[in-house]
């Protein structure tokens, strides 16, 4: 049985029915970022520029953390945390993400250009490091092998999940770029950073995540020991065969129900 079934459905109806929160945050991230970015390349040059490059990194890393803490706020059926509360609880993990998403990006990159599959493969295998470290609290290296462990044995499941999520988006950046085309370049291109990264992203954070949840539910995989890097401690009533008190990995926050579900609207 494939546990991804429906999830870019329940991925959807997510979407729509928190879009107005979820939407708000990556504008919000979006556009602080856009302002500083372009205070910086008008007040310091180059070196303004390349500044400005650097915060746009890391809105995005800040971005990723903060999308995927939303989407575990609202699994319960409501939205418990404001915008700023849902970036406060997400920097935390910034560093890890951020440090993860590099490594993650280089080791990619590196095995598309030699002979494209190797690179397919890791993408696979590391589709929900960003979930794993920002929900599980995982630590960087950990979380690679912790978000491999995850996949392990529903490999065509997530690949075939993420080509059909890429391939929605590639069409919504054409659709968003051909709209834009019309305007002065700088101008257009701005503005279509902002947007389609604005309605992308969410979407985008909440397949990872909900697939995450999905895998995790499925799996019922019990954490590493202790002194394993990243990982808490082991559960007060002892034994890793038993889940943490707080619901083991897989179980929504709250008083949610089922993996990957929500209950009703905001």
């Amino acid at each position: 049985m494939n546990p991804l079934s429906g999830v870019l459905d329940e991925a959807w109806r997510m979407y729509k029915a928190y879009a107005k929160h979820l939407l708000a945050i990556a504008f919000v991230v979006y556009l602080v970022a856009a302002v500083i970015s372009a205070l910086l390349a008008l007040i310091g040059g180059s070196i303004g520029t390349v500044l400005g490059a650097l915060v746009a990194i890391v809105a995005a890393f800040l971005l990723q953390a903060t999308l995927v803490k939303a989407v575990q706020d609202v699994r319960d059926g409501r939205v418990d945390m404001s915008i700023g509360e849902t970036v406060s609880a997400a920097t935390p993990y910034l560093a890890s993400v951020a440090l993860a998403s590099i490594l993650a990006g280089i080791a990619i990159t590196i095995g598309l250009l030699l002979v494209i599959v190797p690179g397919l493969y890791l993408i696979t295998i590391w589709a929900v490091i960003v979930p794993v470290i920002v929900i599980e609290q995982s630590g960087v290296l950990a979380s690679f092998g912790r978000s491999q462990q995850l996949v392990r044995g529903r490999g065509w499941h997530v690949f075939a999940t993420l080509v059909l999520v890429y391939v929605i988006l590639l069409v919504v950046n054409l659709v968003l770029g051909l709209i834009f085309s019309a305007l002065p370049h700088v101008l257009g291109s701005g503005l279509s950073s902002i947007i389609s990264g604005t309605l992308i992203s969410p979407f985008l954070a909440l397949v990872v995540t909900l697939v995450y949840y999905r895998l995790a539910g499925d799996a019922q995989v019990p954490p590493p020991p202790a002194n394993v890097a990243g990982y808490g401690d082991p559960p007060a009533n002892g034994g890793y065969g038993q889940p943490p008190a707080s619901g083991g990995f897989g179980d929504p926050p709250g008083d949610a129900g089922g993996y990957g579900e929500y209950r009703g609207t905001p």
